[in-house]
């Protein structure tokens, strides 16, 4: 857990309206990897691995909560597996917006995150922050939407193995899949980028543009939150 950058993010989020998602990380992918999460909960063994995927993300989401306390920010967590359920992998009821329409209501930062959630087919499911952002995009059809990872936005290829890599500044949804990636080592149980980037040209079918910024760098955030310029990617939004 990053503290520090984590703090970093807090300072700078400090009086805007918002929901937070936060993804699961190390916390969670390892220990769903290493039980087969992603194919369901049906031996022991991967139900063993469910109850320990998620109480490590939980403390995750802990501390989350706490670097967001420290700064004045009255966040309240709403774990997904408490209120999401799948079926067969994909989410088959009313999404409950209810529990953030109360605590955005009364003034509270919802903080939601990527977590378990049981299967009515094949006993549980990985439900992504991915997935999250597109089911609350649809309901509360945000002004923006900031996806904060750890490079400066899109590339043409992936910067960590292609020194060629050249920046995007702005790009269509219909352009996303255009471009020449290659997903690396950090890619997990949830698809990485490339599962991110499907979510995000599903977003932009609502209009809404997404914006991805380098949350190395919290002062980004800071300048995207106030309408200032700032170095990231924006996926313009298409309403069809």
């Amino acid at each position: 857990f990053k503290e520090k950058v984590m703090d970093g993010l807090a300072e700078a989020i400090v009086g805007s309206e918002l929901i937070l998602v936060h993804g699961a990380g190390s916390f969670g992918h390892i220990l769903a990897e290493k039980y087969s999460l992603d194919k369901g909960c049906i031996s022991e063994m991967q139900k063993k691995g469910f109850a320990e995927t998620h109480a490590m993300v939980q403390i995750l989401n802990s501390l989350v909560l706490n670097s967001l306390h420290k700064h004045g920010i009255p966040a309240v967590s709403i774990p997904p597996h408490s209120i999401i359920h799948f079926n067969n992998y994909r989410f088959d009821e009313e999404f409950p917006y209810e529990f953030f329409d109360r605590y955005i209501e009364k003034g509270f930062v919802p903080v939601t995150f990527g977590d378990v959630v049981l299967d009515k087919t094949i006993g549980c499911s990985i439900c992504s922050g991915d997935d999250l952002v597109l089911f609350l995009a649809k309901h509360f059809h945000p002004s923006k939407l900031v996806f904060v990872i750890d490079e400066d936005g899109l590339y043409t290829a992936n910067p960590k193995i292609d020194r060629n890599a050249k920046f995007i500044k702005e790009i269509s949804s219909e352009n996303l899949f255009e471009l020449e990636t290659s997903l690396d080592s950090h890619s997990d149980v949830t698809s990485g980028m490339e599962g991110k980037l499907r979510r995000i040209r599903e977003i932009a079918k609502l209009g809404i543009d997404t914006i991805l910024v380098n949350g190395n760098k919290p002062e980004r955030l800071y300048d995207i939150l106030h309408g200032k310029s700032t170095k990231s990617t924006v996926v313009k939004g298409c309403d069809s």
